[in-house]
């Protein structure tokens, strides 16, 4: 028997009851067929818009870079095949006054990292072409063949500073530039410096050299002689070798620099010949050791910038500026008493502290003689602290003298109105004594007792030391001494360089020199002396006059005395 089936049961599952099969006009699916169809359209339109609109941008763009900015992007291309490079200047080579040369230009390189010049050797170089480096290019490698003996002189070369750029000087002058830092380097950077060439070459796309289209050749920088003698100051290095700290300088009467050393020293080629150079026979073995070394400041040139109390020295300023003033005469003289009473300070001689002994009656040349303490304290007394202050700024103290190097300090002489400025207190009677002797408050450079000591010799007149051996000799100041207070400065600094006086290393020299030593207190007790030497030979015809100055080191008479003598045999066994 077969099932019967009802016209409104659900066949299967395909066709559930909630489905309707209504066609009418109101129906659901017709308003959603209308909808979908306008979307279609809208579609249709926007697709052809978008492609019309992306094509006019970019015939628009061909069209600005071809007409418009065709002139720049072809400038482009074609500095992207042709480049320019510098062909970097010699600098000039600096001479001693006899023509030897103190400087060489070596074969060298240059790279530019970022905003840094650095300084390659050839073997530097090679090794940084070879790992695929680039921005080497050919320069030249400044070397100082003398090292540490002409350190202060010379100065070396470095990359310029963006402090440097902005001084006037340097307006045509660019980063990475080479300049001169210091010393004579610097001083003449305008003379030294060349005039740098230009190449320009073809490049293929790899950057490698196709062809060179063109050359201005550099031109090399100016030589500088100077009025330095290349012997004498290898001997006054040499004869300050075993002084730690201390200076130099050697002249003519006419202001004419034949030496200069400052110790401790450096050696320059460090900061030039690259990171691989070695330095040997000298204090530092690199620039780290140089720049740190704040105790010793081996950059520092202790002959126009150190600072120092000038000792017995200055009683050739003390003995002469009395004279002048008619203060006393060459009759004039002290009993040695070996103390000074004044109230509750004493103020002794230093034979008498030394040895307990006195000197007996001593004129002005028997005091010089035998640096008689005593002597000057009382003619300091005599003289008055103005008149003595103002005798020792027409010797040059207390001011620059203009020598062609940075940095000279300028020292100090006090008087009065400086203390109570300064220290708030007033001038006494031991300053006054303290002051004849070269102590106390006032302050002296090597480079200035050198030329007081030149006014002497020369009666007076003071000439402007200097280095550069194309400057004539100028007179910068002239005291107008009288001759025969001269001859008796003279005197009495002969009788102290032959026996019978203090500075013993020279009674027996060849040539007749005329000294003056010194001995300067400083610091405490505990602490040595600074020693000094001050003199000029022949005593009647002089040639040179050298200052020896050796810091914290004893008597003047026992550690300067024989440095000098060591610079004499060099002068004079010519």
């Amino acid at each position: 028997m077969k099932p019967r089936f009802s016209s409104r049961q659900t066949i299967g599952a395909a066709f559930p009851d909630f489905i309707s099969t209504d066609k009418g006009y109101g129906s659901h699916k017709h308003v959603e067929e209308g909808f979908l169809g306008g979307k279609r359209a809208m579609r249709g339109f926007l697709l052809p818009f978008l492609l019309f609109f992306l094509v006019g941008m970019l015939v628009a763009r061909l069209l600005s870079i071809v007409i418009f900015q065709g002139k720049y992007y072809s400038r482009l291309a074609e500095n992207n095949r042709v480049k320019t490079t510098t062909i970097y200047a010699s600098r000039g080579i600096i001479y001693d006054r006899n023509g030897v040369p103190l400087v060489f230009n070596m074969p060298g390189f240059r790279q530019r990292v970022g905003d840094k010049t650095i300084i390659l050797t050839h073997e530097e170089a090679t090794s940084k072409i070879a790992n695929g480096e680039k921005n080497i290019e050919i320069d030249s490698l400044r070397q100082y063949p003398y090292k540490d003996a002409f350190a202060h002189v010379l100065g070396y070369i470095g990359q310029i500073t963006k402090e440097e750029l902005n001084k006037p000087q340097f307006s045509v002058y660019k980063p990475g530039d080479i300049v001169g830092k210091t010393g004579i380097e610097q001083i003449y950077e305008q003379e030294l410096r060349g005039v740098d060439g230009k190449q320009l070459i073809e490049v293929d796309a790899l950057g490698k050299l196709v062809r060179t289209l063109g050359q201005k050749e550099s031109v090399s920088g100016h030589d500088v002689a100077l009025t330095i003698d290349k012997k004498l100051q290898e001997a006054a290095f040499n004869a300050l070798k075993d002084i730690k700290k201390g200076a130099v300088i050697a002249a003519t009467p006419k202001g004419e620099i034949l030496a200069m050393v400052s110790k401790p020293s450096f050696d320059p080629n460090l900061f030039t010949m690259g990171k691989t150079y070695q330095a040997s026979d000298s204090a530092y073995s690199d620039i780290t050791a140089i720049l740190t070394d704040n105790d010793n400041q081996p950059l520092l040139n202790r002959a126009v910038a150190g600072i120092y109390p000038p000792g017995s020295t200055f009683k050739l300023i003390t003995a002469i500026a009395a004279l002048e003033e008619k203060k006393i005469d060459e009759k004039f003289s002290i009993m040695d008493t070996g103390v000074l009473q004044v109230g509750t300070f004493s103020f002794g001689s230093w034979y008498f502290l030394q040895y307990g002994r006195t000197e007996g009656e001593l004129n002005v040349v028997g005091a010089l003689k035998r640096s008689n303490d005593i002597f000057f304290y009382k003619t300091a007394e005599k003289l008055g602290v103005d008149d003595l202050a103002k005798r020792a700024k027409m010797f040059g103290l207390g001011q620059k003298l203009g020598i062609d190097l940075e940095g000279e300090a300028a020292g100090l002489v006090p008087d009065p109105a400086w203390k109570q400025k300064a220290l708030g207190e007033q001038w006494y009677l031991g300053d006054t004594y303290h002051y004849g002797i070269g102590q106390g408050y006032l302050l002296a450079t090597p480079l200035q007792i050198n030329t007081f000591t030149q006014a002497i010799v020369n009666e007076g007149k003071i000439y402007k030391p200097h280095l550069f051996k194309n400057n004539e000799s100028r007179i910068i100041n002239n005291a107008n001494l009288s001759k025969k207070n001269v001859d008796l400065i003279r005197e009495g600094m002969i009788q102290s360089c032959s026996p019978g006086g203090v500075a013993w290393p020279l009674f027996e020299f060849k040539i007749s020199v005329a000294c003056k030593t010194g001995t300067a207190q400083h610091g405490t007790e505990k602490d040595l002396p600074h020693a000094w030497i001050t003199l000029w030979a022949p005593a009647n015809e002089p040639q040179v006059i050298i200052t020896v100055l050796a810091e914290s080191s004893g008597e003047g008479s026992n550690i300067a005395a024989p440095i000098a003598k060591k610079i004499l045999d060099e002068w004079f066994s010519r």
